[in-house]
């Protein structure tokens, strides 16, 4: 059954909620060892889906998982689309100038969401999420990533693009998908699970956690960024204000910036700070618009 309505305010705190979840992803992948990306991936996004399954079960059953064929290839083609066109990005491009590139996909939701009906999209979202862009380029240059961008690197900066663009498309696009419940993303998991693994055993080595600190890492991405975030972006996307939470959404790497230093995994930059100032500039762009729209019916 669709999921109860909330009031646009509270769908998009409950979404902005993905994004904290999201800044703690760089520490827990970190903390996970030299597990390979898709086999990371096939074991967390299996850990979200069972764990979705759970819940939801008791209260719907298997129901949840009859869903239309438009709403699968929804939610597994965003979900599991864009983490393979991200992690071939990174194998065929720079991970700086690749995760730049990636890091469009906020600005994209923002103009994207122009096409929904009620869109009330405005030059303070769109300048917002521009200097949340402006703040991730700041903080990679500060790391000493950026060197530049080069023709020897076009399809990983193409699948990069594509990967903004997935998560951006699948993002605004559940906007039309209300009707199919929250629950529903514990499928989505699964189906993304079942798609990384084929993908690791063609193309990486199989490397287990080692012990039970970084098994212990691998569930907590399983339960947090790559587990509830998902299910709490889902309720902002579908019943919140998609362009501010796309704008919030270049907060994420800053954040997760601040754990690493904080937990010793990398060293604070003065960009770090000159970023934090871009991204909170762009989120304030964005909230001096948003009271209006957060009134308004999702």
């Amino acid at each position: 059954m669709p999921a109860p309505r909330l009031s646009p305010r509270t769908a998009t705190r409950i979404g902005l909620s993905a994004i904290l979840l999201w800044s703690t992803l760089a520490l827990a992948t970190a903390a996970s060892g030299r597990v390979p990306p898709f086999l990371l991936t096939a074991l967390t996004f299996g850990i979200a889906g069972l764990a979705g399954l759970a819940i939801a079960l008791p209260r719907d059953g298997l129901a949840i998982l009859r869903q239309s064929p438009a709403a699968w290839l929804h939610g597994v083609g965003g979900l599991f689309g864009f983490h393979f066109l991200y992690f071939t990005a990174l194998k065929l491009a720079p991970p700086a100038e690749a995760g730049l590139i990636c890091y469009l996909w906020p600005l994209l939701i923002v103009l994207f969401s122009a096409a929904l009906p009620g869109g009330g999209l405005r030059p303070a979202h769109v300048f917002g999420a521009l200097a949340g862009l402006a703040g991730v380029a700041t903080l990679l240059a500060g790391k000493g990533g950026l060197s530049g961008f080069s023709l020897a690197f076009v399809p990983g900066y193409l699948a990069a693009l594509g990967a903004a663009l997935v998560w951006a498309v699948y993002s605004v696009a559940s906007r039309w998908f209300q009707a199919v419940p929250t629950g529903a993303v514990a499928g989505f998991c699964l189906g993304t699970a079942a798609l990384a693994v084929p993908c690791h055993l063609a193309l990486e080595p199989t490397l287990w956690p080692a012990g039970p600190a970084e098994w212990g890492a691998v569930a907590a991405l399983g339960l947090g960024p790559v587990g509830l975030a998902f299910y709490v972006w889902d309720v902002g996307m579908k019943q919140g204000d998609v362009r501010f939470l796309g704008v919030a959404a270049y907060a994420a790497p800053v954040l997760s910036t601040l754990l690493l230093v904080a937990f010793g995994y990398a060293q604070a930059h003065w960009t770090l700070a000159a970023a934090c100032l871009l991204i909170v500039g762009g989120a304030g762009l964005a909230t001096r618009a948003a009271p209006r729209d957060l009134s308004e019916p999702g």
